[in-house]
């Protein structure tokens, strides 16, 4: 039986001194917990503000941001990799399949020149067709789009690769680049791990289950220190259609993962073009999504891989922490309501300049779930066949078939459920790892690390491994953890209001943290997804994780309205910022032909369009500063 959320509040008061910090429930509390208060060190590693002018809320046709700092967009969708004009709108698939794709999310700065010349490595999440085609006025009649608009759509998911350079105080995209390249739907790919070959793996179209064309609702990613770029697969099953209950029998374990993974024949079509995206003719073919993706950037002939060791469910994130001579760390977190987070630890350890032996790490190891008590401690459970409740009697016959079905195995476990976990992002300079927890209305009741009863608005976690900060075990198998802040305004007077560490004035507050992002300085930069609900644009937050300003956000870039905020990525020099404007116009009654924005070209012969900023200080500063 869920506990009442007065005994948490309780239980957490009596052990404050146990978390350090907010404990958890004690957010709707009117008695301000130790982790929010100021504390004294002012020059503790990520304790250094931000120094911005902050701006204001609001929601208008363009984006915004503090008065220093210059934004330049640098790619749009429909571009050319190489910055190139389209011809014109609406695309067809031949040059979809070319160009930039859609609602660009994750973004990945690979170095190749310090921080003035690099790859721009971008995932593209899904399509939104009644913004990208005239004529489609709600999502219900898209349901009859021609072939070559489906084939658009499939061409216009993945992820991008361009390079890029700044030339004085601007980036521009490197039109002649022998490194641009496009993966989409139909991009051919490889498996490791235990589920490569597995029977469940093994469609018509690849019977040996050890291929598999494109991936899927690229989110949010990772980068290795090998050069590599993560890239996760997300809400892949949106893409499928057909009735679950006509493979009730013959396929039990896939009919058993298909509604919690958004399986929807009323909205969906690619399966009337491409047979694998129906679930009745191909069903195992969905079990080939729902992984992270390791790709080489740097060699654009070079076949991306499905790692299938790291779990298959709704991954927003891959982050990486790991020294040498120790096994390299995966986090990630499911994003769906009451699900879980993970961590993969690899079975060898990371060798520097060893690159063969480094890309073949993520292809064995452990995966975890996480558990979280009530005193301000966890531990990591490891999902291993044979051990605890996964065993054939549970119906488990191998690793492969945990991997597959990674959150029955994680709910079995005992995993604590979490509110949308979404991306998990590690400081660089404490070594302390974030979970951004955007929100849950649908949950059975709170627990410690997810306090309140309905959290429309979302927090942010912090995990803190064995260790002092900048020397933290992300191997261990256990950590104590905090709630940094409670999203939400901290002016009502209810149980939805936001918990700062300081006061965050009338536009500091912010709701739905979905992205994470660190600056050289170790300062937290939140974007969001779901203000425009509240009135106000999504965009980016600022703030010092430690020392007197520690939980006190300032608000730094907002988006157009209809937009959200994705895929932060910093220059190593910390004096470039690219984001990802992800979605603009996308609104109640909002189309093609009558958008509530045209941001960013704001012209009448041409849609909104998803768009990568660049964000430069106009003195050169640091950003943030």
């Amino acid at each position: 039986m869920t506990e009442h959320i007065s005994d948490i509040r309780q239980r957490f008061l009596s052990r404050r001194e146990l978390l350090q910090g907010f404990a958890a429930a004690s957010a709707l509390a009117t008695l301000a917990p130790a982790s929010l208060r100021a504390q004294p060190s002012p020059r503790l590693p990520g304790s250094i503000g931000p120094g911005f002018r902050e701006i204001g809320h609001d929601l208008t046709e363009g984006h915004r941001l503090s008065e220093e700092y210059r934004a330049r967009v640098l790619i749009r969708w429909g571009d050319g990799l190489g910055g190139e004009e389209p011809t014109g709108f609406p695309l067809d698939s031949r040059e979809q399949a070319q160009r930039f794709g859609y609602n660009n999310d994750f973004i990945a700065y690979v170095p190749l020149q310090g921080s003035e010349r690099g790859l721009l490595c971008v995932n593209h999440e899904y399509p939104a067709s009644h913004l990208m085609f005239p004529g489609n006025g709600t999502r219900e009649e898209t349901a009859g789009l021609e072939e070559d608009r489906v084939l658009c759509e499939m061409a216009s998911v993945g992820h991008s690769v361009l390079e890029v350079q700044k030339t004085g105080e601007d980036w521009s995209a490197v039109s002649d680049s022998p490194r641009q390249r496009r993966l989409t739907a139909t991009t051919p790919m490889g498996f490791t791990g235990p589920a490569a070959g597995h029977a469940r793996m093994r469609t018509s179209g690849d019977p040996e289950g050890g291929r598999v064309l494109g991936l899927l609702s690229c989110c949010a990613g990772g980068k290795t220190p090998w050069g590599t770029v993560l890239i996760a697969e997300e809400n892949f099953g949106s893409h499928f259609m057909g009735e679950p209950q006509a493979i009730m029998h013959s396929h039990p374990k896939e009919y058993a993962g298909m509604p919690g993974f958004g399986v929807n024949g009323a909205f969906s079509r690619w399966g009337r073009v491409d047979p694998r995206f129906d679930v009745t003719r191909e069903p195992r073919e969905i079990n080939r999504f729902g992984w992270v993706v390791e790709l080489d950037p740097n060699n654009p002939d070079s076949m991306p891989v499905k790692h299938t060791a790291l779990g298959r469910f709704e991954h927003e994130g891959a982050t990486v922490a790991c020294e040498p001579g120790r096994p390299v760390v995966v986090y990630s977190g499911d994003d769906y309501e009451n699900q879980y987070l993970y961590r993969f630890v690899s079975s060898r350890p990371y060798l520097p300049d060893q690159d063969g032996h480094n890309r073949t790490l993520l292809s064995e190891g452990t995966l975890y779930c996480a558990r979280f008590h009530d005193d301000g401690r966890g531990e990591w459970l490891p999902l291993r066949f044979g051990e605890g409740p996964l065993t054939e009697a549970n119906g488990f016959n191998d690793q492969g078939d945990v991997v597959i079905d990674c959150r029955r195995a994680a709910t079995l476990l005992g995993a604590t459920p979490m509110d949308r976990p979404e991306d998990v992002e590690t400081n660089p300079v404490t070594g302390r790892v974030y979970v951004a927890l955007t929100g849950n209305q649908n949950k059975p009741g709170p627990n410690a690390a997810n306090p309140k009863p309905v959290n429309p608005s979302g927090h942010v976690l912090e995990i803190l491994p064995p260790g002092s900060d900048g020397m933290r075990d992300h191997v261990s198998d256990s950590f104590d953890w905090d709630i940094l802040f409670i999203a939400g305004d901290p002016g009502r007077d209810d149980a939805l209001a936001g918990r700062y560490g300081g006061d965050v004035g009338d536009s500091g507050w912010l709701v739905n943290p979905d992205n994470l992002a660190f600056d050289v300085h170790g300062r937290l930069w939140v974007a969001t997804d779901g203000a425009n609900y509240q009135g106000f644009a999504d965009g980016l937050w600022c703030m010092a994780t430690t020392g007197g300003s520690r939980a006190t956000p300032r608000h730094f870039f907002a988006c157009p309205r209809g937009a959200e905020l994705c895929g932060p990525e910093f220059t190593p020099d910390g004096r470039t910022l690219f984001v990802a404007v992800q979605h603009p116009a996308s609104e109640s009654g909002s189309t093609y032909d009558n958008p509530s924005t045209r941001w960013p070209d704001f012209r009448e012969d041409t849609p909104p369009r998803p768009a990568v900023v660049a964000i430069t200080h106009r003195d050169g500063d640091f950003i943030g500063d």
